[in-house]
């Protein structure tokens, strides 16, 4: 009977906090239903409020976590006790099955026979960092089962995405055997026929969209490559319950496949070890963070820490991140990037090596040259970016719904990198277009209204190549069919004014009241934060500027103390565009104001309210944690 009274007051004690937060949540939550005030003659951003609902107590309370943690899983659509239970503590005993990828099996059986007879093979790979961790991935493995194997990364400008049949015919001078495709060749039926013909053994592992046929009666007929197998978890027939994986996870799985009948000592090891570059193609090739890929992600991230991989040591040095606990921003937006550039600047051949040598001198050496050829990338692509958008700006590109921009000056290799700013600033798909030695070439970034592959699939006749999923695609065709690829596109879009609206979705209507330390640091079980599962913001409405500082070797950091509506004060930093954000200062508040905020503000303060849109984070100096927010986006307070 007491443990009865004491459940029910327990129960009564969580319902009168939750109530009181949902009190301060509601509180604020009214000012984030519609869209900021214009910003220098542009519409900002529409703020929605995720308003999924679930028992966020009881879920808190089984799981020992916060219920503002609940909310936040709750928006990233995880539902029921099982999968928040994997959530936030799957384990690779969690993954799926690699023998549910079609023709894994057969493959295996295959490459085993091969390997018996002597058989030469080649892995043929991919210039990006999925192509290179996936060729390094099969590479180490099949050295383990004793094959006579190399792997050949296609050159950008000179062979082009994928298989070509000058590859295939180098590969055969050379007493190749067997071809294994990796993170390419689903799309490569003409190419895979010819080595059918030459007498060769071909493999596909890939994961890109199987191209099809419309029939008509308006069905879809895949047209496969007539491959001896074909492992792609797109495939129609394959039973894989999971698609969103890289190629580099591809043949990661391939590899267990391979290895569960072998009786081989260091097989598990080595897979311990491979999941490291299964992780860093996961981030880097932009996959949704969801289902297995955040388990590979989580325990491939902390093998990268303590691999033994003189490369990826070497690579992680050269970034100054060797005392850093690495996250998914450092592989998507440092240490990947620098392997991207000696694809597009250079030979993607040097980035294999990198993780093949067994020399601490030489891979100290690349990885130094790695992030050379990425500096110059930067520059390039701003150069490159830059010039995109006067092109748009000064002529009728900007009201086409899907942008085609044409630099034929532009490094080829940019491309892709440009099309990925354009989308982001202008919130429309993008291709940017280049000359290469070979006629047209480039590449395409989308939003996730358009799907971009099944869009271009519907005028196929225009290119000489194109592959590609839902939100990235490659194209190549000749000059003339530029203006017909442009117009096509933006007539058969069938986008809507409301599908090219940028959308800033908060998860909680959240006072910074409620902050703390603890639990700035439970939000770390939600990690790793990227594609598909966005780091968790925050928004507070009339919240006010009291003073201001500019921060950084470029002047492009803003520190700022400010005010909630019952007087406590807190620090909060911007990280974005500075001079978009003083535009904004000014137009709404005067530039009196915007030069007294640096100064101080009017006796201890301003007049200036905003809404802001936040992430709270801990500032640690000499041992010290101090919390800060982190301001994502603004609008103009009521007050």
């Amino acid at each position: 009977m007491c443990s009865a009274r004491r459940l029910v007051r327990k129960r009564q004690r969580n319902k009168r906090q939750e109530n009181r937060n949902n009190k301060a949540f509601c509180s604020v939550r009214g000012a984030f239903l519609c869209y900021g005030v214009t910003d220098g003659g542009k519409r900002m951003a529409k703020w929605m409020v995720s308003a999924k609902k679930a028992d966020f107590y009881r879920i808190a309370e089984r799981f020992h976590i916060d219920p503002v943690i609940a909310r936040i899983i709750r928006n990233r659509d995880v539902l029921g006790e099982e999968e928040i239970d994997r959530f936030l503590h799957g384990t690779l005993r969690d993954m799926h099955d690699p023998f549910r990828l079609k023709d894994a099996d057969k493959a295996a059986a295959i490459l085993r026979d091969k390997i018996a007879a002597g058989k030469q093979i080649r892995i043929i790979g991919d210039y990006d960092i999925d192509g290179i961790c996936s060729a390094y991935i099969l590479l180490a493995g099949l050295m383990h089962c004793g094959a006579k194997v190399d792997a050949v990364i296609p050159h950008r400008i000179h062979d082009g995405y994928g298989l070509n049949e000058n590859l295939i015919r180098e590969a055969w001078e050379a007493g190749t055997d067997t071809i294994v495709t990796c993170d390419n060749g689903i799309a490569a039926k003409e190419q895979i026929a010819y080595a059918g013909s030459l007498g060769m053994t071909v493999i596909v592992t890939d994961h890109h969209e199987v191209p099809y046929e419309v029939l008509a009666d308006g069905s879809r007929q895949e047209c496969l490559p007539e491959a001896d197998a074909v492992i792609d978890p797109k495939r129609k027939e394959c039973g894989y319950p999971f698609d969103g994986i890289c190629g580099a996870v591809v043949a990661y799985k391939f590899l267990q496949v391979l290895f569960a009948s072998e009786a081989l000592p260091g097989t598990g090891e080595l897979l311990q070890e491979l999941l490291a570059f299964a992780a860093f193609a996961t981030v880097g090739d932009v996959m949704e963070l969801v289902d297995e890929n955040r388990i590979i992600v989580q325990y491939g991230l902390q093998q990268i820490s303590c691999s033994s991989n003189y490369g990826l040591q070497a690579l992680v040095t050269a970034n100054g991140l060797q005392d850093r606990k690495l996250s998914a921003y450092h592989i998507g937006f440092v240490l990947g990037p620098c392997l991207n550039a000696t694809g597009r600047l250079d030979t993607a051949d040097r980035a294999l090596r990198l993780f093949q040598t067994g020399d601490r001198a030489e891979a100290a050496m690349i990885a130094g040259e790695l992030k050379e050829l990425n500096d110059s990338r930067k520059e390039m692509t701003l150069l490159g970016t830059k010039a995109a958008i006067e092109l748009i700006e000064k002529g009728s590109l900007k009201d086409d719904k899907v942008l085609v921009v044409y630099l034929p000056e532009c490094h080829e290799s940019l491309a892709g990198i440009i099309a990925g700013r354009i989308r982001e600033r202008y919130h429309k798909p993008t291709f940017v277009l280049t000359m290469s030695e070979e006629g047209v070439k480039g590449s395409g970034r989308s939003i996730e209204a358009y799907h971009m592959y099944e869009k271009m699939s519907e005028c196929k006749e225009l290119y000489t190549k194109y592959g590609g999923h839902k939100l990235a695609a490659g194209v190549s065709m000749p000059e003339e069919h530029v203006e017909a690829f442009r117009s096509f596109l933006n007539s058969h879009c069938g986008l809507t004014e409301a599908d090219l609206e940028e959308k800033i979705h908060i998860d909680v209507p959240m006072p910074m009241s409620y902050v703390t330390a603890d639990f700035v640091k439970q939000l770390s079980v939600l990690e790793p934060f990227g594609n598909g599962n966005s780091k968790p913001v925050f928004a507070q409405r009339n919240i006010r500027l009291v003073s201001g500082r500019i921060l950084g070797r470029n002047g492009n950091v803003g520190k700022y103390r400010v005010e909630d509506e019952g007087g406590r004060q807190y620090d909060m930093m911007y990280f974005g565009d500075l001079e978009r954000w003083h535009t904004f200062l000014r137009e709404n508040f005067g530039q009196t104001a915007c030069e007294s905020l640096y100064q101080g503000g009017y006796a201890g303060g301003t007049n200036m309210y905003i809404h802001v849109i936040y992430y709270p984070d801990l500032d640690v100096y000499q041992g010290r944690e101090r919390l800060q927010m982190i301001m994502q986006d603004y609008a103009r307070g009521s007050l």
